[in-house]
């Protein structure tokens, strides 16, 4: 097999090759860089595995350049137009936006399996302009565009490819030209899901509706989904070839401290004290491991505290609001907030397929801006998402230790609902990457004290390796239960611009 210009290493191109077989078995050659039409009854699901470092999202990436180059469609979530019988696609998913972000930002075009799974209905006027831009049709003479506009959303898509990134150029909102959601009809090809681990057997089974070829990535040493029925994930159950393993670290990997801590984790003979031991030393030798005697109220403005139980959770976000003297009825601009679902009765399913598709689905991390135009309204930028910045009706919890019901310091009476982001548990940070992590170590030694076991592996050196593995450039190993001070107030001016409201904003709640 002829491989890519880079060097893979033995796991890889053994795992290069056999993907390379299951994809020629679908019509896709990608050692003669062809494909014909999609073959009836191939149904292929294999799993990428491997701890973090292992090159998964190498692989993955070096497989989308090379289908591209191949002619292969990227389907991303954005208008797809007409279906052409020699088309063959590729969609790139992860389960949460700020999971396909970290794959947006190494030039991978990732969406969610939300935007794959509902896709968008076009005005008919504004299908025309979609299909011009995408080479589908002749250039529009229509009364909702200007002639200046027409050409800013062809200059938009010529640098973007993207046709509501097209459209918004010209001066419209999502709004303006999306109609509503429906569910997929027609499958498409091939799917790779990053953060596979995150899967839950429901999504697992809707993914492989669409896709006849599916591959997922995964890291096996992660913690389940908290909606398993088995403890375990989905690519568990794969028999052992179609499972493979990448378990060489690789070379950028090995000189990361932090990613050293990780795979220290697997060693039997390293307990609690013995890896805060590791942690301290190398603190002392790079300066991108922190023993930390307290949080850092700055730091959690944008990326959350990562904490194992729900009181340490609150008495954190108690102690930020607090540290900014944040009213106990209204949120200060700037405060971090969690999507925890949306709330609203079925026969208002276009609007939540609204919301889902801006990115407000369940875990998404987002900033408060402000008030909306109505009352319960907030203006808000959710992070990872493509369109970063909404209004909507929304219900904010403010959740207290020891009490059932969460203080509301408003809401509309219906909604997307919010928890407050300064700290999350461990499990919600799954598939989310920031650049500095704070992780509250008492919690890792209360689990640790519990001697509980997971799929074989202490309970604490799984919630150690999840946490330690979300921080891309630093690591803070927070000891003491302290909060410091903040260095100024809570800011809003780097993320953006102005957000535009849904058209939910105008209607009536």
């Amino acid at each position: 097999m002829a491989l890519p210009a880079l060097t893979f290493s033995d796991d890889q191109a053994t795992a290069w090759d056999t993907i390379a077989e299951a994809l020629e078995r679908s019509g896709l050659s990608i050692e003669n860089e062809s494909f014909t039409p999609p073959k009836e009854g191939v149904e292929n699901v294999l799993a990428v595995i491997g701890k973090a470092g292992s090159g998964k999202t190498l692989l993955l990436a070096e497989l989308y350049r090379r289908l591209k180059e191949m002619g292969v469609d990227i389907v991303s979530g954005d208008w797809e137009g007409k279906r052409r019988k020699d088309r063959r696609t590729l969609a790139i998913l992860a389960p949460t936006n700020k999971a396909a972000s970290v794959l947006r930002s190494r030039g991978v075009p990732a969406t969610t399996i939300h935007r794959i799974i509902y896709t968008p209905v076009y005005d008919p006027e504004f299908e025309k302009v979609a299909e011009w831009l995408a080479g589908q049709g002749d250039r529009p003479d229509t009364e909702a565009l200007t002639d200046e506009a027409l050409d800013r959303a062809w200059a938009a898509f010529q640098l973007h490819g993207s046709v509501p990134a097209a459209l918004a150029a010209a001066g419209l909102r999502g709004s303006d030209f999306i109609t509503g959601w429906k569910r997929r009809e027609e499958p498409l090809d091939v799917g790779f899901i990053d953060e596979s681990s995150m899967l839950d057997a429901r999504q697992f089974e809707d993914l492989k509706e669409i896709f006849p070829t599916l591959l997922l990535f995964g890291d096996p040493a992660q913690l389940p989904p908290v909606q398993s029925s088995t403890g375990g994930m989905v690519f568990d159950e794969l028999p052992a070839p179609r499972k493979l393993e990448l378990s060489r670290v690789h070379r950028q990997a090995e000189d990361n401290p932090i990613l050293d801590l990780a795979h220290a984790l697997a060693d039997p003979e390293v307990d609690f004290h013995r890896f805060e031991w590791l942690v301290a030393e190398a603190a002392q030798r790079d300066e991108r491991v922190v023993r930390a005697e307290r949080m850092e109220a700055d730091l959690m403005s944008r990326s959350p505290a990562l904490v194992w139980r729900n009181k340490t959770r609150i008495r954190l976000i108690h102690a930020f609001r607090a540290a900014y003297n944040a009213p106990d009825d209204e949120l200060l601009e700037g405060e971090p907030l969690i999507c925890d679902g949306i709330e609203l009765p079925l026969k208002h399913r276009k609007k939540r397929l609204d919301l889902e598709a801006r990115g407000l689905i369940k875990g998404a991390q987002v900033v408060y801006l402000g008030p909306g135009r109505r009352p319960g309204f907030s203006r808000l930028h959710v992070f990872g998402a493509e369109d970063p910045q909404v209004s909507a009706a929304s219900i904010v919890k403010i959740e207290n230790e020891g009490e059932e019901e969460p203080f509301i310091p408003f809401a509309a009476t219906m909604g997307a609902t919010f928890l407050h982001g300064a700290a999350v548990t461990i499990h919600k940070a799954q598939g989310s990457q920031w650049d500095t992590v704070q992780v509250f170590a008492p919690d890792i030694y209360a689990a640790a004290q519990m001697g509980r076991v997971e799929a074989g592996q202490p309970l604490w050196k799984r919630l150690a390796y999840v946490a330690v593995t979300r921080a891309e450039r630093e690591l803070r190993w927070v000891v003491r239960n302290r909060l410091a001070k903040p260095t100024g107030e809570l800011r809003t001016d780097d993320l953006g611009r102005t957000p535009a409201p849904l058209k939910l904003e105008s209607e009536e709640t």
